[in-house]
């Protein structure tokens, strides 16, 4: 099929205008989620274990969907009407915010982003691995996360950029105005979608045969130790408080976090490819004890330095944990069940993500923030020791 064969960047057209679409999306998303930790302490006057648990169930609440709309878009065979749907919901909820007087109705918009974050995202990657080439999955994906990340460099810059413009306003105000601003390049990805997209599902076989690969031992080991790894998954946000503890600005914070975004979209890419020929499961395991590294460096930073090290090892983790799963995921896949197979991993994921920010978040009003981390690499090293058992 001509095109299909199109490339560009070595990729298919396909995954790199789904690169765009993520690229703005995720431009829209950081443009709030920087300010959101902020948003929630100061304005709605969250304290610290109801915020860290807020931001925790805002980061699980999509995985709860990702497998079922993994599996119906692999029975109905259309990928990209999901895609439309998950991103105008989250597009329409971002700019909603704006109104938001309550920490419940901060969560509830948030709810709705995340649903539609659990409507789009498997059959997203299914379309992704349906439109790459055989055995080079890790680039596809790796591409798709770059440009995902690129948007999470942009966003909180445009942010920042927003914030001095508008400094002579009330924190409040600034902040409702960057939430209804962040609606506009969500649009435009909408846009983006309904004319270029491509679906792919349909060229998959209708018939379903042999064993699902969900039933196979070595995928649910897996997801075990995807479970115990995501236990030491700590939300985001708990990196800004750790800046902001240490005397940092909000402004500043988020240029931290621009930092980390950078270091995540310079990885993404080449760790992509790289894990076409070093083998998936190998960068999977290091990425547990770079995580383990990150943690222990955001526990014990005291100065500038090691609080940038705490950064770039973090981007170096989430590039490698957010980008080669997936791919992992869709290679071991069947060609009828890549949604549900790819979205039982994000389901897995995200169900623990929850309770790891709700643990964090009791470790920090009861200890200190340290000991959310020292948690977070104790995790990561027991799920880095578990993939030896892990097969190929």
């Amino acid at each position: 099929m001509e095109e299909r064969e199109k490339r560009i960047f070595g990729i298919s057209w396909n995954v790199f205008l789904l690169g765009i679409v993520s690229f703005l999306n995720d431009m829209s998303s950081e443009m709030i989620i920087p300010i959101m930790p902020s948003y929630l302490m100061e304005v709605l006057d969250a304290g610290k274990l109801l915020s860290g648990s807020v931001m925790g169930a805002i980061e699980s609440m999509s995985s709860l969907f990702k497998v079922a709309f993994g599996y119906v878009s692999d029975r109905f065979k259309r990928r990209k009407a999901f895609v439309f749907a998950g991103y105008a919901l989250s597009t329409l909820s971002k700019g909603a915010l704006a109104f938001t007087r309550h920490w419940w109705d901060f969560l509830l918009l948030r709810a709705v982003d995340r649903v539609g974050k659990g409507v789009r995202t498997a059959p997203r990657d299914a379309l992704i691995a349906e439109s790459s080439e055989k055995g080079k999955t890790g680039k596809s994906f790796g591409f798709h996360r770059m440009m995902d990340t690129l948007g999470a460099v942009a966003g909180p810059l445009v942010a920042i950029g927003l914030i001095e413009l508008l400094k002579d306003l009330p924190a409040e105000t600034t902040y409702r105005y960057i939430f209804l601003l962040s609606a506009v390049p969500g649009a435009i990805s909408l846009l983006v979608i309904v004319l270029f997209v491509k679906d792919r599902g349909g060229e998959v076989k209708r018939k379903i045969k042999g064993i699902s690969t969900l039933r196979s031992r070595n995928l649910q080991l897996f997801l075990a130790v995807v479970a115990i790894g995501a236990l030491g998954r700590y939300s985001y946000a708990f990196t800004m408080w750790k800046a902001q503890e240490l005397g940092y600005s909000v402004v500043q914070s988020m240029a931290f976090y621009a930092l980390f975004n950078l270091i995540y979209a310079l990885s993404a890419y080449p760790l992509g490819v790289i894990s076409d020929g070093f083998g998936k499961k190998r960068l999977i395991t290091l990425g547990f004890g770079v995580a383990a590294l990150a943690a222990v460096a955001f526990a014990y930073a005291r100065d500038l330095y090691t609080l940038m090290a705490a950064f770039v090892l973090y981007g170096i983790y989430i590039a490698i944990e957010d980008t080669i799963p997936r791919a992992y995921m869709a290679d071991l896949a069947k060609e009828f069940e890549k949604g549900t197979v790819i979205g039982a991993y994000h389901t897995v994921f995200g169900v623990f993500v929850f309770p790891a920010s709700v643990i964090a978040g009791w470790l920090w009003s009861s200890h200190s923030l340290a000991y959310a981390f020292i948690f977070a690499a104790a995790m990561n090293l027991v799920a880095m020791v578990l993939m030896a058992f892990v097969g190929e």
